[in-house]
């Protein structure tokens, strides 16, 4: 490319501004708006400053998305912010890219996204984020899936701010403890922070109903370790990823936002696999 991508990158906090620093090696990709909540910066946590000086300094901070100027919006700022931002977007023809993967399964929303992209005559990427095989588990509903299970099992304080702290004493766990076993939509609806991944591997395959799910905390694990099976006409296949943490939110993985950065990179090189 000749001129450099324009994005609009929605959200600044921990997936946000580490792909913003990422994207520094990638020329080709201009971050030229961040787009905040929050306006005040005497509201900021420190580092949010810091940060936006390091990784933004050129960008533009909004409150909205420049209706002129960008290329692409980037969603790294949570469910509301595809309602407030995302659809109005798709809808004018900018294309989008989605990480917050939970927000599907509310009910009709990813037909709101595809009805809106298609308004614009534009495109709307839901990215991989934590999770991988989602190429082949796409590619294998084509051919017939019969089932899909995910499992999550994480150290048990990845589990405090959710419904686990009221059906078991997290800090005192000494053994692998189910907290959930059901749909991917009722894991979602109970453990919203933790939805990303099922809601991936649902919209990759049978849905947020057929798609089985079953978290664990288990204190002998340190990684975030994420299993998906699946099994149809094309054969079977089993995955386990064993993902760190990402250092600013242990709830999330650091896969999670190479998953973003490699998306948008993908805009722009001339070899995409």
């Amino acid at each position: 490319m000749t001129t450099p991508l324009n994005i609009a990158l929605i959200g600044f906090g921990a997936i946000g501004s580490a792909a913003a620093a990422l994207l520094q090696q990638t020329p080709q990709v201009r971050l030229a708006a961040v787009v905040l909540a929050d306006l005040s910066p005497a509201s900021w946590m420190p580092e949010t400053v810091e940060q936006l000086a390091q990784w933004a300094p050129e960008a533009e901070l909004l409150d909205h998305v420049p209706t002129t100027g960008i290329d692409l919006v980037v969603e790294a700022a949570g469910h509301a912010a595809i309602h407030q931002h995302i659809l109005a977007a798709l809808q004018r023809g900018q294309a989008c890219i989605v990480a917050s993967m939970g927000a599907l399964s509310e009910p009709g929303l990813a037909e709101e996204l595809e009805e809106a992209a298609r308004q614009g005559q534009t495109q709307v990427e839901f990215v991989s984020g934590a999770i991988g095989a989602v190429d082949a588990l796409a590619a294998a509903k084509i051919g017939g899936l019969s089932s899909v299970r995910y499992t999550g099992r994480k150290p048990p304080l990845a589990w405090l701010g959710t419904p686990a702290e009221r059906s078991v004493d997290l800090q005192s766990l000494d053994q692998a403890h189910t907290l959930f076993e059901g749909s991917a939509r009722e894991a979602a609806a109970q453990f919203p922070k933790n939805a990303n991944v099922a809601a991936t591997i649902s919209l990759a395959g049978l849905g947020m109903d057929a798609t089985q799910v079953r978290l664990i905390a288990d204190p002998n694990v340190t990684d975030n370790i994420h299993t998906v099976e699946a099994a149809g006409a094309f054969g079977s296949f089993e995955l386990t990823m064993r993902n760190l943490p990402l250092e600013a939110n242990p709830k999330t993985s650091a896969q999670t936002v190479y998953s973003l950065v490699r998306a948008i990179r993908n805009r722009v090189v001339h070899t995409v696999i």
